[in-house]
């Protein structure tokens, strides 16, 4: 250290100096350090220390935000699964509602036009309160649509700010509406799927999606196509929670998503009833045991399972010894590191709507 640099800090009120610590750390000043006149000798020598630092010749670590993060951000897909609706304070808010005057404590807050309207359609839910932004019920049809459902209901609708309607929902896409109602929940029943009947043809089997956004999509997919049953495992799976419904345009409000804690034993029991399991796999795989074909030259004349694996690791060896056959999508371009294929939610669209198109045809 300069003898100024000394003299200066030796001259330094303890005060001051606590400051000047704090803020030349980060390379910046409060008026509290810059008002004592010593500062000015020690800036200098703050100056030179960016200097070095732009031209790499500061060995010095400079501290990264991102390590005091690191156990937050460790496992980004657990994060989303776990974290896809924060909770909501349930003490007075400032946004204008107080969640104490909510009717059910174990309730969740359903947001958006299109889900709110199909949650109130289609009754699977304990519904407790609607909630509407300021002068939009007279605005557009749909919401009028909406507020008189709630009303032959016996849902109570109550206006809000978009403040209000911010904090309840966690600053989230509302459209100007929320739903206070009752979780929706996998229906977890494995003998009831079992039983289906054979004049459903064809599943969707989802196993450990745990990007909400990418379920929300799946559901959405699958209720536009027709798909006649969507199961998922319940193990590493993210709930069906209001950004699920959110994502999927209201679809989880009106298709049940059945759940399963053992998909291999329900796929073979699904086998012995007559259906066949298709998986999918990227373009850039090793050798496979089952036959791998582009989804546009599979035909198909038998109920039939779509199985989808999670997000990174696609599907387990379980599952994929029980498929016949996997279908693959061909790219356009040469496939590189890290895009040999594509987003289980976008690839599940273009699977869904070959085999679909392809009964359609054989019809």
């Amino acid at each position: 250290m300069r003898g100024a640099d000394k003299a200066a800090k030796n001259s330094l009120p303890a005060g001051d100096e606590d400051d000047l610590k704090t803020n030349t750390r980060g390379f910046s000043y409060t008026a509290k350090a810059i008002r004592h006149p010593s500062v000015i000798a020690k800036s200098y020598s703050v100056q030179n220390q960016q200097t070095l630092v732009s031209n790499k010749r500061w060995s010095t670590k400079l501290p990264k935000p991102e390590l005091r993060n690191r156990a937050s951000v460790a496992n980004e897909l657990q994060r989303l699964r776990d974290e896809d609706m924060p909770s909501p304070k349930r003490t007075g808010s400032s946004s204008g509602i107080a969640y104490s005057n909510m009717k059910n404590k174990d309730s969740e807050i359903v947001f958006g036009v299109s889900p709110c309207y199909l949650a109130l359609a289609h009754g699977r839910r304990a519904l407790h309160g609607l909630y509407v932004k300021e002068s939009r019920v007279q605005q557009r049809p749909e919401v009028r649509e909406i507020y008189r459902l709630a009303e032959s209901l016996g849902v109570t609708v109550q206006q809000a700010s978009r403040r209000a309607l911010d904090g309840l929902c966690g600053g989230r896409v509302h459209q100007g509406m929320c739903l206070e109602a009752s979780p929706l929940g996998y229906v977890a029943d494995n003998e009831r799927i079992a039983q289906c009947t054979p004049g459903q043809s064809l599943w969707l089997v989802l196993e450990g999606i745990q990007d909400p956004m990418n379920m929300g999509a799946l559901l959405r997919t699958a209720y536009f196509l027709g798909v006649d049953r969507v199961v998922a495992s319940l193990h590493n799976s993210c709930p069906l929670s209001p950004v699920v419904s959110k994502a999927s345009a209201g679809a989880m409000e009106a298709l049940p998503v059945y759940g399963s804690d053992d998909l291999p034993d329900l796929l073979k029991t699904q086998i012995a009833g007559g259906w066949q399991v298709i998986g999918t796999v990227g373009t850039a795989t090793k050798a496979i045991h089952v036959p791998v074909l582009p989804c546009s030259e599979f035909h198909w004349s038998q109920p039939t399972i779509l199985a989808l694996g999670s997000e990174g690791s696609g599907l387990s060896a379980e599952v994929l010894a029980l498929c016949g056959c996997l279908l693959t999508i061909p790219p356009g371009g040469e496939p590189t590191l890290g895009m040999d294929s594509l987003n289980v939610s976008v690839a599940a669209g273009i699977l869904l709507h070959s085999l679909v198109s392809s009964k359609r045809m054989k019809r």
